[in-house]
């Protein structure tokens, strides 16, 4: 029996015997953010707000960072970012934004990490974890309605539900801490002509006159976001929402930037460029109707008069418009300068997809669409750089012209797409007494909050 044993150890020691490591599952309470940032970049429910970037940046709002994750075999196969936050009852909430990055599909991993995680919260004095998974419900169509045989996630929620998340239901506007409903432009593989060809008639024609116009997009850098800032402010006032300060931009250009994930582009026009075009085109069309005029001096009986009255009158409709259009962009120019901002929109790069997060534009400067020409950049980065899809953020499930919101899917949805529905907001309750306290709190606080921004807004 010794022989026997010394063998199997001298075996084992010259590695000709291999003993196979336990496939049980090991929680990790504190990934390196090394660790975490390789598999969530790769995850495919890869999103910026799972990211070491965003917890740094929410750190600075008074959030703390926590890291967490299961290996099997020394390998992560699960991880998550989570926010924590004290409340005024003196226990935590927690946050996972976009929810965690595992297969939720998979009923044994999830338990496992549902098991963990609950038990990590409480560990922690937490009242509860609030989960809103990047994970799609049921796949839709341009228009929004369901694929038939399309792709749908509905095991996920059920598994989700089963383990004791309480879901905030399948809301149809934008309840949520994260929309529920986005559009997306698939981008993978496509050209900037495929992509094109699939827009409505209107958005096409209004690129190509945004470009005619000569409206330029130039990123801005972090000397100017004073401007973005002044952009968002107008538009807050406009659209009637209370816009973040300029501090908040600033630390997201500081954590975000740097590292790849926000670019802020910004709308211009060219008001001297746009002159000259226009000094041009009129030049051009004096020159037609002088050029008709000799000949028909010089061949009355073989030019049909009626048709020559036609080109010219029309022509001259030309000049006159072109002229009007001159002077509108001179008396611009006289008041805003050579270089006009007219919007921007700041997008985060991440994982699979460009994300328009937020942006606006100049009320007097509306006439120039300038949202159009600003996303189209987006898409075209997109295209080039290889990323699945165009993400334009927020709409509504309410596909109906009468529904207040439909102005903001329409404009998305003219750029081809489809609509995408997740699987929704889930909360993962560890103190129940004080869950109860905290929604009560929480339903005071966002009453007198409502309250506060209705005061301002009179204010301003």
């Amino acid at each position: 029996m010794r022989i026997a044993v010394f063998f199997f150890s001298f075996f084992l020691f010259l590695g000709i015997i291999k003993i196979e490591k336990s496939d049980k599952m090991e929680w990790i309470e504190n990934l390196s953010q090394e660790e975490f940032e390789a598999f969530a970049k790769k995850h495919p429910q890869a999103s910026f707000y799972q990211t070491i970037y965003w917890g740094k940046l929410k750190m600075e709002n008074g959030w703390k960072m926590h890291l967490v994750g299961v290996k099997e075999k020394e390998k992560l196969i699960a991880a998550s970012l989570i926010l924590e936050k004290k409340t005024p009852i003196k226990k935590s909430m927690f946050y996972a934004p976009r929810g965690f990055l595992l297969d939720y599909n998979n009923i044994k991993l999830l338990t496992f990490f549902t098991e963990e995680v609950k038990k990590y919260i409480k560990k922690k004095n937490g009242i509860f974890l609030k989960i809103d998974p990047y994970v799609l419900y049921q796949e839709r169509d341009l228009e929004g309605n369901i694929v038939e045989g399309g792709k749908n996630n509905k095991e996920a929620v059920s598994n989700l539900k089963k383990l004791g998340y309480r879901h905030f239901g399948f809301n149809l506007m934008q309840e949520t801490m994260q929309p529920r409903w986005v559009f997306i432009t698939p981008t993978k593989g496509r050209s900037v002509e495929d992509v094109m060809k699939e827009m409505d008639p209107k958005t096409r024609q209004i690129l190509r006159k945004n470009e005619r116009n000569k409206i330029k997009v130039r990123e801005i850098g972090k000397d100017e976001l004073e401007l973005f800032k002044d952009i968002m402010q107008h538009t807050g006032d406009r659209r009637d929402f209370i816009d973040r300060p300029l501090s908040y931009y600033q630390n997201m250009y500081k954590h975000l930037h740097d590292v790849g994930i926000l670019k802020i582009l910004v709308a211009e026009l060219e008001t001297e460029e746009l002159i000259k075009e226009y000094e041009e085109e009129i030049r051009k069309q004096k020159e037609e109707k002088e050029e008709r005029a000799k000949k028909y001096e010089q061949a009355k009986d073989k030019m049909n008069e009626k048709k020559y009255i036609q080109k010219q009158e029309a022509c001259e409709k030309e000049i006159e418009r072109l002229t009007k259009r001159k002077e509108h962009i001179v008396s611009l120019q006289k008041e805003h300068g050579k270089k006009i901002t007219l919007g921007g929109i700041l997008f985060l790069i991440y994982g699979n997809e460009v994300l328009s997060l937020v942006g606006g534009s100049y009320k007097e400067f509306m006439e120039f669409q300038s949202a159009y020409t600003v996303h189209f950049e987006g898409m075209k980065y997109a295209i080039e750089h290889q990323y699945e899809r165009y993400n334009f953020c927020g709409i509504t499930g309410v596909f109906d012209e009468k529904n207040p919101l439909y102005g903001l899917y329409s404009f998305k949805r003219d750029f081809g797409g489809q609509v995408v529905e997740y699987i929704g907001e889930f909360d993962l309750v560890v103190n129940k007494p004080f869950f109860l306290l905290y929604k009560i709190a929480f339903k005071a606080y966002k009453t007198l909050k409502n309250i506060k921004n209705k005061t301002q807004k009179k204010d301003r």
